[in-house]
């Protein structure tokens, strides 16, 4: 068992397609030997089980708030259970009362679109525009269906600008801030 389970430890990482939450919140969930839900893979799983692209399904959640409902309730779920990493956009207002870190992770429009581009193999344009669109949608559905305003990061407690750091030092920051959150918690516990 990883020192990081020792305690109920639950690490939300949230931010913007392309930001590279998924990939940090898998650096972290492997160094700290934890489990690893993403609430992106939920989404699309959902996306690929009806048949539709995952801008036909944001356009179907903007109708119907069981979507985002079901994705959010399975994240939670599985942050109870304690000894997690979740990566969802917005991980840290769904689990803002049960997540130990919160991490937001910021980067540009252009940067974002750009990783994408690379990522899935399309044109700067086509990822750009596929990025504002899903935006707009889950914007507008966090605003609607929970009254969250997205742009608001106070709930957060490391906002990391992934345009100044690369991966590699992004995730040891967060590591550092995880460590100093899992050495209160032991002691804690030890007391």
């Amino acid at each position: 068992m990883s020192e990081a389970c020792e305690v109920r430890l639950v690490v939300a990482v949230a931010g913007l397609p392309g930001s590279g939450k998924s990939t940090l919140a898998k650096k972290l969930a492997e160094q700290l030997r934890l489990r690893y839900v993403s609430s992106g893979s939920i989404f699309r799983n959902i996306a690929k089980e009806r048949g539709l692209t995952l801008e036909e399904l944001s356009k179907l959640a903007e109708e119907d708030p069981n979507i985002d409902r079901y994705i959010d309730t399975k994240a939670y779920e599985e942050a109870m259970k304690g000894c997690v990493v979740v990566d969802a956009h917005i991980a840290g207002w769904i689990l803002k009362d049960v997540a130990d870190v919160k991490i937001f992770l910021q980067a540009s429009l252009n940067a974002r679109a750009n990783r994408i581009a690379v990522r899935d193999g399309k044109s700067f344009e086509e990822a750009l525009n596929e990025v504002k669109l899903r935006e707009a949608s889950e914007s507008r559905r966090f605003k609607e269906f929970y009254g969250i305003d997205f742009s608001d990061l106070s709930v957060y407690d490391l906002i990391i600008n992934t345009e100044v750091f690369n991966a590699e030092e992004t995730l040891d920051i967060a590591l550092k801030a995880v460590e100093f959150v899992l050495k209160r918690k032991l002691l804690k516990s030890k007391a």
